[in-house]
């Protein structure tokens, strides 16, 4: 048996609260941890909240590197290769970064994971602290053997963008835990706890431009049939009657919220994959979506997909899914859908990027 690859991979988006791309490197983690195939250590880019690194982390990874801030780090890879990640971590054979920055290695072969363009269109809607992100991932990708993207539609633009070969790129499409497809809908406690009306409509993702949220808002606001709306996410801010704010939520709670709503809608301007999605489908819920490429190839045909912006094309759609949702065998269809999308693939598949890399 060969010996195992040694993975380092940055962990900076397991702390703080977790949207996607914390999801993602989480349970990516927690997969490659249980793989014979791959010795895990895992690192993070932070000052204040290394310490905190090595209780978020499955059995099977170790945290190593030393606290150093990110801030001062990109400004240095911005310039060079200087310091590489094996002064700050130690040597190992493969190096991924995981939040569209590639560490630059002395040694290791590298591996980043690209989730989305958005930043490349639309720079003036990064924070200022993420102004340097279109150039740092440029140079990433440059310096990558492997770049892994969760679509095909985010692979092609990849390509297209960064003129890489299609070998560079490989697909390592996301997972759904086992736990959405047994999720209740939401008991008595956490309906009191967060003033949850009999029967809502809902969002799940962060506030920002990106997702369209005004566009939710009018068609919601012009059909006073349709039942409250909940935003579920950090940044959110109620904006009528009709309009409440869960904020972020534990996992638990999350799925259960996802599992009582009448329908999920994600209005996005694009998407680098959609996980709320495919968790909204195991959950029996239908699902209303943009229709922008990365939407369309995950939600493989069991989504209602609208054109972007168009304020009375979602609102039907919404109405739609409302009367659509009790239907069996669309609900079937769904969760056999969703079930094809595990994050053992998403594991097994990043593991023969990194043997491609390292070869």
């Amino acid at each position: 048996m060969a010996d195992p690859i040694r993975t380092l991979i940055d962990g900076t988006p397991l702390l703080g609260q977790r949207t996607g791309i914390g999801r993602y490197t989480s349970a990516l983690i927690e997969e490659l941890a249980a793989m014979a195939a791959v010795d895990v250590r895992v690192v993070a880019f932070t000052l204040r909240g290394w310490r905190r690194l090595r209780s978020t982390l499955p059995h099977g990874s170790r945290a190593l590197g030393l606290p150093v801030p990110a801030r001062l780090l990109r400004k240095a890879w911005l310039r060079g290769t200087w310091p590489p990640i094996e002064l700050i971590a130690g040597l190992s054979d493969v190096v991924h970064g995981t939040n569209f920055v590639l560490p630059p290695p002395a040694r290791a072969a590298g591996v980043v994971t690209v989730h989305d363009l958005a930043f490349l269109d639309r720079p003036d809607e990064l924070p200022p602290a993420d102004a340097a992100l279109p150039e740092l991932v440029a140079l990433s990708v440059a310096r990558a053997r492997r770049v892994l993207t969760p679509t095909a539609a985010v692979a092609e633009l990849v390509r297209e963008r960064f003129g890489v070969s299609e070998e560079k790129v490989v697909v390592t499409p996301l997972g759904v835990d086992p736990a959405w497809f047994t999720a209740r809908p939401p008991a008595a406690e956490l309906s009191a706890r967060l003033g949850l009306p009999s029967s809502y409509l809902l969002f799940v993702g962060g506030a920002g431009p990106r997702k369209a949220l005004d566009w939710l808002l009018a068609a919601h606001a012009a059909d006073p049939s349709l039942p409250p709306l909940v935003l579920a996410g950090p940044g959110h801010v109620a904006t009528g009657p009709r309009v409440q704010v869960a904020g972020y939520l534990a996992e638990g709670d999350l799925r259960s919220l996802v599992a009582g709503a009448g329908a999920l809608v994600l209005p996005s301007r694009d998407e680098g994959f959609g996980l709320p999605v495919l968790e909204a489908m195991a959950c029996d819920v239908p699902v209303v979506c943009t229709d922008v490429p990365a939407l369309r190839e995950v939600s493989g045909g069991f989504a209602s997909l609208v054109p972007f912006r168009d304020v009375e094309a979602l609102g039907v759609a919404l109405a739609g899914a409302l009367e659509e949702g009790g239907t069996a065998g669309s609900a079937a269809a769904r969760r056999r859908h969703a079930a094809e999308f595990t994050w053992r693939r998403c594991a097994e598949v990043t593991v023969g990027a990194y043997r491609a890399a390292a070869a």
